[in-house]
């Protein structure tokens, strides 16, 4: 190999090795001159933030571009709740009719036959006052019709009589006269004598006290040995059957409230079991210090189980499609 060869393969080796080296000096010394600052380890954070710390990170997001923030669908405006649907309300059993019982005529009690809390059914008898002279009364008001119709059939006799003689010219027409009389007389002291025995009879009926409803003894008022006047209470009795329940609802359901609409009632004396009743009535008129509406509901109850003061967890359909309680 000749020197100039030599020469050229020398220098070439030369560039190479510079060409390799040089960068990596280069870098070295510039992180020399310039090198990174140092990163800050964070310091803990106290226990007692820890729990606001964690609630306050943003939840994962599965799609990486939004998970710096809410989704689109978690800032859209939700739609209000419908409002249909069961309502559930607390009400109170009332009794639709409360009456004050007094005796049609004055007398002493004789028998009473119900106490304070008894139910009774209608007719049932409450008390009765002496009779013993109401059925004198009655014994000689019968008497008397006995008396009367006998009048009257002898009267009728011969006022036949006097007729068919009357028909042959062998009676005088005065004597027919006064015959006929006489027995349209008897016939008025008959009426008059059965009118007095009826009245005996209804004295006697009134001298007892019934019941003019199916219902509960709300008060007895009085006892055996009292005398009652025209205008005595004796008793007073509230009507269970049917019974009504009265509650409140909001006034937004007012539009979809009306009467027939289906009604479930529970009492706490009957647990598990409902009672199936329908509404009635519903109020006009919205209370301004509660803005609620008063619905009247009402329920058989014909086997008496329900009485009134009771109060009772209420659901209703208010939705549109809510049924009538049959």
């Amino acid at each position: 190999m000749n020197s100039r060869a030599l020469s050229l393969i020398l220098s070439l080796s030369l560039l190479a090795a510079v060409a390799c080296g040089g960068p990596k000096k280069e870098s070295a010394a510039a992180s020399q001159a310039d090198p990174a600052p140092a990163a800050t380890a964070t310091p803990p954070l106290p226990a007692d933030v820890k729990d606001v710390a964690a609630l306050a990170k943003p939840a994962p997001s599965s799609d990486p571009a939004n998970s710096s923030g809410p989704s689109v669908s978690e800032l859209a405006p939700r739609e209000p709740e419908a409002t249909s649907g069961a309502v559930v309300a607390t009400g109170e059993l009332v009794s639709p009719v409360r009456s004050e019982l007094a005796v049609r005529m004055p007398g002493r009690v004789g028998r009473v036959f119900v106490d304070e809390g008894d139910k009774v059914r209608k007719g049932q008898a409450l008390l009765e006052l002496e009779t013993q002279y109401l059925v004198l009364d009655l014994k000689r008001a019968e008497a008397d019709v006995a008396r009367a119709r006998a009048a009257a059939a002898d009267a009728e006799r011969d006022y036949k009589r006097k007729q068919e003689l009357l028909a042959k010219d062998s009676v005088a027409k005065a004597a027919f006269d006064r015959s006929e009389t006489a027995f349209q007389a008897a016939q008025a002291a008959t009426q008059s004598a059965e009118a007095a025995r009826d009245l005996a009879r209804q004295h006697l009926a009134d001298a007892v006290l019934r019941s003019p409803l199916t219902g509960v003894i709300a008060e007895k008022r009085t006892d055996v040995g009292e005398r009652l006047g025209d205008a005595s209470v004796a008793f007073v009795v509230a009507q269970t059957s049917p019974i009504k329940l009265r509650f409140r609802l909001p006034e937004r359901y007012l539009a979809n409230l009306h009467n027939g609409r289906a009604v479930r009632a529970t009492v706490d004396p009957y647990p598990g079991e409902v009672f199936q009743g329908k509404v009635t009535q519903v109020g006009g008129v919205i209370d301004p210090a509660t803005r609620t509406v008063a619905v009247e509901t009402e329920l058989p109850n014909r086997d008496g189980r329900l009485s009134p003061g009771l109060f009772a967890r209420v659901e209703i359909e208010v939705g549109a499609g809510g049924g009538t309680a049959r």
